[in-house]
């Protein structure tokens, strides 16, 4: 039971040539496929998609839709207009229909104070939106931290060093999200902000699932995992962290090996894919046991 996903989508192409299949119209499903709304902050649209769809294509238990969305009026400067206009559809245009599930990606933002974010109030009416039209929302690095400020008031803080690499994460309940994971798992982290472990304790509304004394807490449960947020990423492919550094280091910026990530801290050593099979759980987890009816 394979991902829909929009006609011509570049990541499409790119997971069928590694051999997994994907379609690209609903009509094609034999049922009413779930919908998975993918609002997608990110400035380099095409690799984010193409994290996403890698995790979401393997799960064969249910038929799914990726729509990807978008706040009406935003201008881009790393991916063309003409490409987000054919791939994306408005907030607007889609918020007349319930979905069974979203996905908040992160945003390059993290210096700004969430009130001077120039699309917060749209983001805010989403994040409304979501608690009583979408199933399960899957909060992701400063979109999780802005779910946790818009929902409960949790701040976040700056870091003085970047947090960047792959961290261990602790199991610290037997939620549904975490179902099949060993009692210890890994989880890319690249981020300059965090939200403060003692911060969400003091919400009973939230429960912590996972947390790491590296990386700091992890991934939260709210309303039953109506709200789920996850500090980490683990979507990414296994070479987004060294395209990260590399990037950063041919622009002279001030940047750190990133942690528990290149075999023997070497970057021309290989790259450990730790976080693979942990990602690839989690997303099925979310979508069996929270998204789907």
């Amino acid at each position: 039971m394979p991902l829909i996903v929009p006609h011509r989508l570049p990541a499409a192409q790119i997971v069928q040539q590694e051999g997994t299949q994907v379609y690209e119209s609903p009509a094609q499903a034999p049922a009413c496929p779930l919908r998975i709304l993918f609002l997608n902050l990110m400035p380099q649209k095409q690799l984010t998609e193409l994290d996403f769809v890698r995790v979401l294509a393997p799960i064969d238990s249910v038929w799914m839709e990726l729509i990807p969305m978008k706040i009406a009026g935003q201008r881009y400067k790393t991916t063309p207009q003409e490409y987000v206009e054919t791939f994306y559809t408005d907030f607007e245009r889609l918020a007349d229909r319930p979905a069974d599930g979203l996905i908040v990606t992160g945003a390059p933002i993290e210096h700004l104070p969430f009130e001077e974010v120039r699309y917060w109030t749209a983001l805010q009416q989403i994040f409304d939106w979501a608690d009583h039209h979408v199933r399960s929302t899957l909060y992701i690095c400063w979109g999780a931290q802005a779910g946790l400020y818009h929902h409960y008031g949790v701040p976040k803080f700056g870091l003085p060093q970047k947090k960047f690499g792959i961290f261990e994460q602790t199991v610290l309940t037997d939620a549904p999200l975490l179902s099949g994971l060993s009692p210890t798992f890994c989880m890319p982290h690249s981020r300059h902000t965090e939200v403060r472990q003692a911060d969400l304790l003091q919400v009973p509304e939230l429960t912590l699932l996972a947390s790491s004394p590296e990386s700091g807490p992890s991934i939260v449960e709210a309303r039953g995992g109506r709200q789920l947020f996850v500090t980490g990423h683990t979507e990414y492919a296994a070479d987004t962290l060294d395209r990260e550094y590399r990037r950063d280091v041919g622009k002279g910026l001030p940047i750190e090996l990133p942690q528990h990530y290149y075999v023997n801290d070497c970057p021309d050593q290989g790259i450990r894919f730790s976080w693979h099979e942990a990602g690839l759980t989690l997303y099925r987890n979310w979508v069996e046991q929270y998204v789907k009816p």
